[in-house]
């Protein structure tokens, strides 16, 4: 499950091709990419960078 910035959650994965490049943590921010016919599923693109 991924927070969004609007507080809604959504269900989100990582694609097989970076699944094993990109480690993550629980309360890393990421970005995703929503899908047009659901809008509560997505997929993980990338990390973003602490501030």
């Amino acid at each position: 499950m991924v927070e969004l910035d609007n507080g809604s959650n959504i269900l989100a994965y990582l694609p097989l091709k970076k699944r094993y490049h990109i480690k993550f943590s629980p309360g890393e921010r990421v970005k995703v990419e929503l899908t047009p016919y659901d809008l509560t599923k997505g997929k993980i693109t990338s990390r973003l960078r602490k501030k």
